[in-house]
């Protein structure tokens, strides 16, 4: 389908999606209940703004949530591209039909326009005309006042050239190029600078778009504008191999990446490829957890670094989406099974897990906050990012399954499928119940005898060699460098190849923390459950295993499939265990504290302390603030300029920028004298001056810098009582001075 010859040609190429049919099994009924929803969201509803904007009557109401906002259209472009990998996967001509109704709306909206522009993005002809004047204004999600507005032409882009790719609509072709056109129209006169300023802000994967355009088509001007597409601050110290990530919102550079990596398929620049290599390696082993997902509230931080950031918001679903595009166009160049062990890790522990299977809906996040459970989507008033990237992730799993070279059929996933190899003649059925089961059936179907190799990917969970029969028979294996074993021989029709995998227990540590641990079963992540996600907060168990290897301290319980309990290990209590993919709807642990006996009792006894000292506090409390809570700042009256809020290690804080100040109305004693308790994090540190007013009279000024390492502090402010005699609320006002930052502020209590 390409018209230009890629100057780097794949040494190995994944089956398309028409090629593999999943059969029963959990990645199945995720695609089936993807599936269900695509049906249920009405085109004509994601159409409304497109048509609006192009002066034409909407046919439907517009959906709610992100679909009401800066981004309006981004799902769209997601869905079509859903829509045509459904299609591919299940060869239902329903989603075929969906996608050329879409494509049609668009062109006739394009035609509208006139110029090639086609959006539904909230002024958008507004921000556009400006930069295309050279009147830019970028920082971080904003250009010329609109929320990453290349970010969402991105997206429809590729679902065009994804219509056109897995269903051969060659109207989404026409569209995507028109609409190329134009991109390159008002970006032609726009000076370097200017170019380096607009990629300032997120732009998602632009530079890969616009080098499928130009692989498609051959138009030179495309692969112009895909290589203008590259932000130099960032881009260019990953090529010169430094870790520029920490502090980076993580999915914004994502998308650069695959945009490079495609651009060095096109082009064999080496540059490009040095930068998507040392990318990859850098947030898959130095910024992931065990789930193979990264960041946290959306941003990456020091490498290696994790135990400390185990928050409501980590693992951003869009992330690991990214990742699995970059890591397959690493592997094509270069077949090692580290990245088909990435594949596996992010697909069973964070994509699988993100989507709940009663209802099809997604998460945003993946919570790793010990004792938090999953958020998910709502059908027609969500559309957040991750739900767009959500409906993807789970049309494409047969991507993931096998690649091809010209002699072998790389298999990489034990996942129950049916694989078409066209150019060989080959079809193989993988039948296994994996992971429930730790056996995998390969049966060979051919019309003639053929000789080939059949590479098995040697597992990064496995302490010993796959074992691999033909026909019931023992048959030698090579393990290669590459991690692969090969079985080579002359096929036959019916040949039966079994696999048994050593699947067992093991732990993996966070990198800076050796006695924090998640429990493994072979690749499966497995969650300790701790009751259901409207019942309160547990306390989270620890573990005391005395160094023992997990398999002493664990053990297959008969409640379901893949259930294990503690022994002996759990304080206060031993703990079921279960795969997290399938942990929904509940509070649960990833992550263990593992302590020795001694540490319990002494971590035990200061907990029962804090209990008893808070409940204390309660006692004693007339009002408190619940930071970060928007019912409870809003009945404290919350007031403030340059203030803002998030969460970190379980808490919520609010703080004020750059002189900034923020303010609560709480409830005093008009006859006694009350006290003012504010609890700050130890490890703050920095320009943090601020002064605590109440009722416009200073009672303190606090300094934040490093008071309490990696603790939570309190600290207590006498009120005059001349300041409360009488009344029965005051305003406490925490004022940063010049220059400087009032908080984090994670409680607040008279």
């Amino acid at each position: 389908m390409s018209r230009v010859k890629p100057k780097v040609s794949p040494v190995v190429k994944p089956l398309g999606l028409k090629d593999v049919r999943l059969l029963p099994g959990p990645f199945q009924h995720a695609m089936q209940m993807n599936a269900r929803y695509l049906l249920q969201l009405e085109p004509d509803r994601l159409l409304h703004r497109f048509r609006l904007n192009s002066g034409l009557q909407p046919k439907a109401p517009v959906y709610g949530g992100w679909e009401t906002m800066g981004v309006a259209g981004h799902t769209l472009g997601h869905y079509l591209s859903a829509c045509s990998m459904q299609y591919a996967a299940s060869g239902e001509e329903t989603f075929r039909q969906r996608v050329r109704y879409i494509v049609g709306e668009l062109a006739q909206c394009q035609q509208r326009n006139g110029d090639g522009y086609v959006s539904a993005i909230p002024e958008g002809e507004r921000i556009f005309r400006e930069i295309s004047q050279g009147n830019i204004r970028a920082s971080g999600f904003d250009l010329n006042g609109g929320w990453v507005p290349w970010y969402t032409m991105h997206k429809l882009f590729a679902g065009l050239i994804d219509a056109f790719t897995h269903c051969g609509d060659e109207q989404a072709l026409t569209v995507a190029r028109r609409l190329g056109d134009w991109a390159h129209r008002i970006t032609a006169n726009l000076t370097d600078e200017q170019w380096q300023t607009m990629l300032s802000c997120e732009h998602g994967g632009m530079n890969e778009t616009m080098a499928d355009l130009y692989a498609l088509t051959g138009d030179e001007k495309y692969l112009q504008l895909a290589r203008r597409f590259y932000h130099r601050a960032v881009l260019d110290r990953l090529a010169s191999e430094e870790d520029c990530l920490p502090g980076l919102h993580a999915n914004t550079q994502i998308p650069k990446v695959i945009g490079v990596a495609r651009l060095y398929e096109l082009t064999g620049d080496k540059k490009y490829r040095d930068i998507a290599t040392f990318f990859w390696d850098r947030v898959v082993n130095h910024h992931s957890y065990v789930i193979g997902g990264h960041s946290d509230h959306e941003h990456f931080g020091p490498p290696d670094r994790l135990a400390n950031r185990l928050s409501t918001n980590t693992c951003e679903t869009c992330n690991t989406y990214n990742m699995l595009k970059l890591t397959q166009h690493l592997f094509s160049w270069e077949p090692r099974k580290e990245y088909t062990d990435f594949t596996e890790r992010a697909l069973y522990n964070h994509v699988l897990a993100s989507q709940d299977p009663q209802t099809g809906m997604v998460c945003y996040y993946v919570s790793l906050r010990p004792g938090h459970h999953k958020t998910y989507s709502t059908p027609f008033d969500s559309f957040w990012c991750c739900v767009g990237t959500g409906i993807e992730n789970h049309t494409k799993y047969g991507t993931f399954i096998a690649s091809t070279s010209n002699d072998a059929l790389y298999l990489h996933l034990f996942m129950p499928a049916d694989l078409q190899w066209h150019q060989k003649g080959v079809r193989v059925r993988i039948e296994t119940a994996f992971p429930e089961d730790n056996t995998v059936l390969l049966r060979v179907d051919l019309s003639a005898p053929k000789e080939f190799a059949l590479r098995i990917r040697q597992p990064w969970w496995s302490g010993t060699r796959v074992q691999a029969t033909v026909n019931g028979r023992p048959h030698p294996a090579l393990l290669e460098s590459d991690g692969y074993l090969t079985l080579r021989r002359r096929w036959q029709n019916n040949d039966l190849v079994a696999l048994t995998l050593p699947l067992g227990l093991r732990t993996e540590s966070m990198p800076d923390d050796p006695n924090m641990i998640a429990v493994m079963y072979g690749p499966i992540v497995l969650a300790g459950i701790l009751g259901k996600e409207n019942e309160p907060p547990p306390r989270v168990p620890m573990l005391v295993t005395e160094g023992g290897e997990p398999r002493a301290w664990i053990r297959l319980t008969r409640r379901s499939p893949l259930s294990f309990r503690t022994r002996g290990a759990g304080r206060p209590d031993d703990v079921q265990l279960l795969p997290f993919y399938r942990t929904h709807h509940q509070r649960y642990t990833v992550y263990w504290r593992v302590v020795s006996e001694e540490e319990w009792r002494r971590l035990d006894a200061e907990h029962r302390e804090e209990q008893r000292r808070l409940q204390e506090l309660e006692a004693r409390t007339v009002d408190v603030v619940q930071i970060g809570n928007d019912v409870s700042e809003r009945e404290h009256n919350l007031q403030g300029e340059r203030t803002d809020r998030g969460e970190f290690n379980g808490r919520h804080w609010r703080h004020a920028v750059e002189g900034g100040w923020f303010s609560y109305d709480l409830r005093v004693l008009p006859d006694q004298p009350v006290q003012l308790l504010c609890t700050y994090w130890g490890s703050d540190s920095g320009r943090r001056t601020f002064d605590i007013l109440v009722d416009g009279v200073k009672i303190g000024t606090q300094t934040l810098n490093g008071d309490a390492p990696d603790r939570f502090f309190d600290v207590s402010y006498q009120i005059p009582q001349e300041v409360t005699r009488g009344k029965g609320r005051v305003t406490v006002r925490f004022q940063a001075h010049p220059g400087h930052l009032a908080g984090g502020l994670f409680g607040c209590r008279i």
